[in-house]
């Protein structure tokens, strides 16, 4: 492989015209199919085949005009009255009756005054309707019909059902916008609707707010990129000491992320399941990996000019040899998120293919563009120098530097650095045993969103149960031909829901010849541990009530939608790394041709990510400091922080320890191999993870919770792997396992090919004899 890169570096740099135009017609063929072709992104984090999405598309089946909720783009109008008056005033109901008229000029909000009445007259038609029940049930009796009476009876119900709170200072306006499923949902449509409504609200006395599944939108926020842009710059401007070379990896891999975003953007041409969350980790992963890899072979081209004068071997000789270290370390990471889609959740697996697809992406920006920019430079690539590089030498003329002080320290006493780390992370990861998953709702969306805002309207004004309830569906189609037995299992399923804990209030629908929906409002909030139960209860006892009345019960709801997500996730998360550790372990045997450096590799990886997530849970689930709100973590980022982890974790292991092996192979003792490998690639591994933290960092600063806490628990990852595992850990490690760290069994030895990522077979003179006294016994197995 080395020789392969070499040439390939080599070309690129010789023949720059020919790469740099290929990238531009590549990018500007991409990017105008984008334009032109892409679809609206989706915000609907679903997984097909769950059991309460079977039960949400059983509801238009069993009950006629009733669309399924996973599908139907619900906006919730919120309007409050001031303090001390009610919404039934005749100033007020002007108010709202303006706001109606108005929402009904906006393209896909319904039109008919049947769809859209204000929360006063919702609420006196539904009392109506009601009492005009209880009459016919009365009359059917044969007793009188006293209305009080009535209305005492059916105040629970109305108490549930009602857009009107119970002191007639809130209300609800609710609508369903004309789209066939949430994805398709025009963001201009969002912008009015909320426009209008901020108008409304600031025209009048009323507050209004706005919320709902048709509602719901990520925002990107430029700041966070700009912000790790800023600091890869300046982290690369004092690694290189020159403006021109901190430039070029930010503008490489800039070409590299811009051209995977236009990528993604065209691929919703063809599937319905990318999310607007999916160009963000296409970002945030692109944008550091590409850094990275340009700086790694920037680098080591820096490194081989002080051996040849020759601009074009340099640089191929950096490629062939850095290069193969990228190739490895960017397929750990395409494995790592490739992997995703083995779990079998669409949103996750288009998350994980954009972003593999994106580290492909910055492979083959630093392998070919890269040298094809320095090509173009030739000896400006370090120009506009600020400062000299005049490392310290030792006597026989090797560099000493801050990586080299480093690694002999650690190697005077190892085992008690060991030590020191395997506590020091296990303590962190403490936390962890409490995790508690959860889906992004209005509840958890920013602070001063409109959303928000009117999530806590209906909280304190109806109970926070009135968010998100959920729905009993009862399909009576095997005992169609019992009328009979239908009309009683509906009635024992109204009564069994209304004694389960924790439900505060049922709405039941009218019965039909197929079957029937109850509506569920729960005590406590959808991010309530206690719903959670609720829930558990209710499906822990469906399977006796189907057994005594021949029905078929399923909970949905967007309660039961995301906690079945939730489950889903946290099933697949232990195939899912059993797939991606055993995939990279051969990988990492192929590469470092050893099986205890790949196994404490993968261990180390596992200390960092568990600490991570101990972390995360004690700052975002339990709001320890005060630094953020207390919530569950989003469902979804331990498995992708798993795999996105690792791949980066395996990045500094290939960077670090391939420079370590290059020594061995070449007669280096394992301290002397240790040392060298720090030597050469510490400083650059140093850049590399503090550029990457940057990057992640930057995403903290994001509105959105999903986007802040992936972001965070990422740059905590990066920083306890880079600078605890990697520099630290793994090369105490290495000094105790000593010579033993490259033993490998013969036949395996034998049977695996070999790639030569150290660029073993490249023509360098300067390494022959390099450790000619050496007195290095090799390992046997």
């Amino acid at each position: 492989m080395a020789q392969l890169l070499f040439r390939l570096g080599r070309s690129a740099y010789r023949r720059w015209p020919f790469f740099l135009i290929a990238w531009l017609v590549v990018l500007g063929g991409v990017g105008t199919f984008s334009v032109t072709q892409s679809e609206p992104m989706s915000d609907q984090f679903t997984i097909p085949g769950i059991e309460s999405v079977e039960a949400a598309e059983k509801l238009p089946e069993i009950l006629d005009g009733q669309s399924s909720p996973t599908d139907e783009a619900g906006v919730q109008v919120v309007v409050q009255a001031p303090e001390g008056q009610q919404l039934s005033s005749p100033e007020n109901m002007r108010a709202v009756d303006a706001l109606i008229d108005d929402l009904r000029d906006i393209e896909s909000v319904p039109q008919g005054e049947q769809d859209l009445v204000g929360p006063v007259q919702m609420a006196a038609a539904t009392e109506q309707q009601a009492l005009q029940q209880a009459r016919q049930q009365a009359e059917a009796q044969g007793q009188p019909f006293n209305r009080e009476a009535a209305l005492e009876q059916v105040r629970p119900q109305l108490a549930a059902s009602s857009p009107l709170s119970e002191d007639g200072r809130t209300g609800l306006l609710d609508f369903a916008l004309d789209v066939d499923k949430v994805a398709d949902v025009d963001p201009a449509t969002q912008d009015r609707i909320l426009q209008t409504v901020e108008d409304h609200s600031a025209s009048s006395d009323l507050r209004m707010e706005v919320r709902g599944s048709g509602m719901q939108v990520m925002e990107f926020d430029s700041t966070a990129e700009i912000i790790g842009i800023v600091m890869a710059l300046i982290i690369l401007g004092l690694t290189f000491g020159s403006l021109v070379s901190a430039g070029m990896p930010v503008v490489t891999a800039g070409v590299g992320v811009g051209l995977g975003s236009l990528g993604i953007s065209a691929m919703t041409v063809f599937s319905d399941d990318i999310t607007s969350t999916t160009p963000i980790l296409a970002t945030m992963i692109g944008l550091a990996v590409g850094i990275d890899y340009a700086l790694f072979i920037l680098a080591r081209y820096r490194s081989e000019l002080e051996h040849t004068d020759d601009q074009a071997t340099a640089l191929g000789i950096a490629v062939g040899t850095a290069g193969s270290a990228v190739v490895f370390a960017g397929l750990t990471v395409i494995i790592a998120l490739a992997a995703l889609s083995v779990v079998g959740i669409p949103f996750l697996t288009a998350m994980g293919l954009a972003a593999a697809a994106t580290v492909a992406i910055a492979v083959l920006v630093a392998l070919t563009l890269l040298p094809a920019v320095v090509g173009m430079l030739k000896g400006k690539t370090f120009g506009l120098t600020f400062r000299k590089y005049r490392p310290k030498r030792e006597d026989d003329g090797k560099i000493v530097n801050n990586g080299v002080r480093w690694s002999r320290f650690i190697g005077k006493r190892p085992l008690a650095w060991t030590l020191l780390v395997v506590v020091a992370l296990g303590v962190l990861a403490i936390p962890f045993k409490d995790l508690r998953l959860g889906m992004p709702s209005d509840s958890t969306a920013p602070e001063d969103s409109s959303r928000r805002q009117a999530a806590e309207l209906v909280s304190e004004a109806f109970g926070p149960g009135k968010l998100d309830p959920m729905m009993l569906v009862v399909d009576a189609r095997d005992i169609a031909d019992d009328p009979q037995a239908q009309q009683a299992a509906y009635q024992q399923a109204q009564q069994w829901a209304a004694e389960q804990d924790g439900v505060r209030h049922i709405v039941p629908a009218p019965g039909g010849d197929k079957g029937t929906m109850i509506m569920l409002q729960p005590e406590f909030g959808p991010e309530d541990a206690r719903t959670e139960q609720l829930l558990d209860n209710l499906r822990s006892g469906e399977a006796d009530f189907e057994n005594r009345t021949g029905v078929d019960l399923g909970i949905t709801g967007t309660v039961a939608i995301m906690a079945d997500i939730s489950q889903t996730l946290n099933d697949a998360l232990v195939p899912y790394l059993a797939i991606v550790v055993g995939l990279a372990f051969v990988l990492l045997v192929l590469v470092f041709r050893s099986l205890l450096v790949p196994l404490t590799a993968t261990l180390g990886f596992l200390l960092s990510v568990l600490a991570t997530l101990g972390v995360t849970v004690a700052l975002f689930q339990e709001g320890w400091f005060g630094l953020f709100d207390g919530g569950p973590i989003v469902s979804f980022m331990p498995i992708l922080l798993v795999g996105v982890v690792f791949g980066l974790a395996m990045d500094y292991q290939v960077f670090l320890v391939t420079r370590i092996r290059e020594a061995h192979v070449h007669g280096a003792t394992y301290r002397e191999a240790i040392v060298d490998g720090f030597r050469n690639s510490a400083r650059v591994v140093t850049a590399a993870a503090l550029i990457m933290t940057s990057v992640f960092a930057g995403f903290v600063l994001m509105d959105d919770v999903i986007i802040k806490s992936m972001g965070f628990a990422l740059a905590v990852a990066v920083v306890f792997d880079a600078f605890v595992i990697r520099m630290l850990l793994i090369p105490s490690l290495m000094y105790l396992m000593k010579e033993k760290a490259w033993a490998m069994p013969k036949w395996l030895d034998r049977i695996i090919p070999n790639v030569d990522v150290e660029g073993e077979k490249l023509e360098r003179p300067h390494m022959a004899g390099h450790y000619a006294d050496s007195d290095k016994k090799p390992a046997r197995v």
